[in-house]
């Protein structure tokens, strides 16, 4: 059976987008014993660093496996300290992709192609998509079958929500992907406000039986990731566990 496919997308940042997708790719490996792939597609590299693992250190990384042909997946994956979790670096030359890239006619197939001794090997494959749409998130989205959207409960944040939706319809009709999907939305930055309240009974009347319960702010979650660790090596019994555990199982049943 093929890996499940899930990317972790906002157009917009500061959407606690990593943190989601490192700790559910964590919590799907340690907790689930499934064998996941985390693919980092942004420039700054942190779903790598959160895992304590340094971007700058690896020889390759993701843009060298999509622009270079002789570059293997097995060349730029590294092992994490969550046993059956894996990641693929990325750092700042991701930023050339799109014009390393740019006059292939099958430009938008390169992530795809590069994963395809993936989908095999691994029970679950989990992107960290950039805080843009471009040449990467599409190929983010050619990759995938399922999204996960996280949506700041903030002044705006269901623009951007509606604006996702709008790239995941373009994208099947364009590339004739209907598998592709909003599998899960994820209410985040929530604080007990009357607009946050507000924005997540939109999203549950919007996205019924997709919704997440919310993710607010978590001081312990900071702390993690700043060890380079994901929260539950850092503090398994913490209310920030209990919320990612939520959400990390929602995810998990979004598949079935």
């Amino acid at each position: 059976m093929a890996a499940r496919r899930i990317a972790f997308i906002n157009e917009k940042g500061g959407t606690c987008k990593t943190t989601l997708a490192v700790n559910v790719a964590a919590y799907l490996a340690g907790k689930k014993k499934r064998r996941v792939l985390l693919v980092d597609l942004d420039t700054q590299g942190h779903a790598a660093k959160s895992l304590g693992v340094d971007p700058r250190g690896a020889l390759r990384n993701v843009f060298h496996l999509l622009t270079e042909p002789g570059v293997t997946l097995d060349e730029v994956t590294l092992p994490t300290s969550t046993e059956h979790l894996f990641v693929v670096p990325s750092w700042k030359d991701m930023a050339e992709f799109p014009t390393v890239a740019g006059n292939d006619a099958r430009r938008a197939y390169r992530l795809q192609e590069a994963l395809a001794p993936a989908l095999e090997r691994y029970d679950v494959i989990v992107f960290d998509a950039p805080p843009s749409l471009g040449l990467t998130t599409t190929n983010i989205l050619v990759a995938a079958e399922e999204v996960v959207v996280p949506v700041a409960t903030t002044y705006l944040a269901l623009d951007g929500c509606a604006e996702m939706v709008d790239t995941v319809a373009e994208v099947k009709a364009r590339f004739g992907h209907d598998a592709l999907r909003i599998s899960l939305v994820v209410p985040t930055l929530y604080r007990k406000t009357q607009l946050a309240d507000e924005i997540v009974e939109k999203l549950k009347a919007y996205f019924p039986k997709r919704t997440a319960e919310p993710f607010a702010l978590s001081v312990t979650v900071d702390e993690a990731q700043s060890h380079g660790k994901t929260i539950w090596e850092y503090a398994p019994w913490s209310r920030g566990a209990t919320m990612l555990q939520g959400i990390a199982e929602a995810v998990d049943r979004a598949g079935t």
